[in-house]
């Protein structure tokens, strides 16, 4: 009987929302275009710096008078520079027209083009809110994917349309801020396996696509046996098992050893036909390259060990941790070069 209310209920949340997105969409429009404005106007002038200056204060000065609040200097200077970012009108018509103007301000102020682009286009697709897309670009989320060789450095714009590969899921390092752990770490595997967990949300944001929780201490029996894997999950794009197994400490060949039977088990007992094989995932908080170099790592596409930081670095150690990645893929792939020849 109460079926026609609830029905209402949703027509009109719907119609509010497409009200929203439409009145979004036309002051994005508004912004860019108001950009351009004053970007030709800037042009008749000789000392331009001077005169675009003079032009944004008189302009700030006339729209608050007619309009209110939210034409000041610095609100207009920002739709400048929105128009400077995305003068090419496919990007702005495809992907910033569907952001609110909040994530266009924090992706135009990304330096990097290629990042720039690639947190544009996963905003849009992904519809990351502005905290999710402000977290991302805070932890360097584009960078950490890069420097593991994830990313090739043509940014692939249209991830959705391409073959998903597990490597392109993978950051090196993950960052588990969210858990108000501080340094010196001293904590053990369950307690951190216990505050991700109480943090699934945040969790899951910082894995990436397509991933849903399955299971803690999944238990995978034998004849024989039983054996209990920290953490299962789901990728609904990669359409395969995840398995995670948390270590804090250094990662050894044991790891290794334990997490590659972890997964040729759930391939056998567990993966339904016509799923890709099961990926093995090691968070440690220290990753030996060399234990990495000469173990089966090394020749398994669907095992990794990656690193893992419970804590929020500052810029300059997220920068010489992706820098010192960035170093030993070079050095990984000169090898194989070599190796190849």
């Amino acid at each position: 009987m109460t079926d026609y209310i609830e029905e209402i209920k949703t027509i009109l949340l719907q119609a509010r929302q497409k009200a929203y997105t439409t009145v979004n969409t036309a002051m994005v429009e508004a912004y860019w275009m108001i950009g351009k404005r004053i970007v030709d106007q800037e042009q008749h002038g000789e000392n331009r710096a001077a005169y675009g200056e003079n032009i944004l204060k008189e302009l700030s000065k006339s729209l608050t008078g007619t309009f209110g609040k939210g034409f000041s200097y610095s609100n207009l200077y920002n739709f400048r520079q929105f128009y400077l970012t995305y003068s090419e009108h496919d990007k702005f018509y495809t992907l910033c027209r569907k952001l609110t103007w909040s994530h266009n301000r924090l992706i135009m102020r990304v330096e990097n083009i290629e990042a720039r682009n690639y947190y544009l286009t996963e905003a849009a697709e992904q519809n990351w809110s502005v905290r999710t897309l402000e977290r991302n670009i805070e932890t360097f989320y584009y960078h950490r994917i890069l420097s593991s060789g994830k990313i090739s450095n043509e940014l692939k714009l249209n991830l959705a349309n391409e073959q998903q590969q597990p490597e392109d899921f993978i950051k090196d390092p993950y960052i588990f801020e969210f858990l108000n752990i501080q340094q010196p770490i001293d904590v053990k595997e369950s307690a951190i396996e216990t505050a991700l967990i109480e943090n699934l949300q945040q969790f899951l944001l910082e894995l990436g696509k397509g991933f849903s929780f399955i299971g803690r201490q999944y238990r995978i029996s034998t004849e024989t046996d039983h054996f209990y894997i920290d953490l299962v999950f789901y990728n609904y794009l990669l359409k395969c098992f995840v398995l995670i197994d948390l270590k804090a400490g250094k990662l050894s060949h044991q790891h290794i050893g334990q997490m590659d039977m972890y997964r040729r088990l759930f391939d056998d007992l567990k993966k339904p036909e016509g799923d890709n094989p099961t990926i093995g995932i090691i968070l440690c908080t220290e990753k030996s390259e060399t234990v990495v170099k000469y173990s089966v790592i090394n020749d398994n596409p669907r095992l990794f060990a990656t690193k893992y930081m419970p804590y929020l670095p500052t810029e300059a150690e997220l920068i010489a941790e992706i820098e010192r990645e960035k170093l030993k893929l070079n050095f990984s792939n000169q090898d194989n070069k070599i190796n190849n020849n």
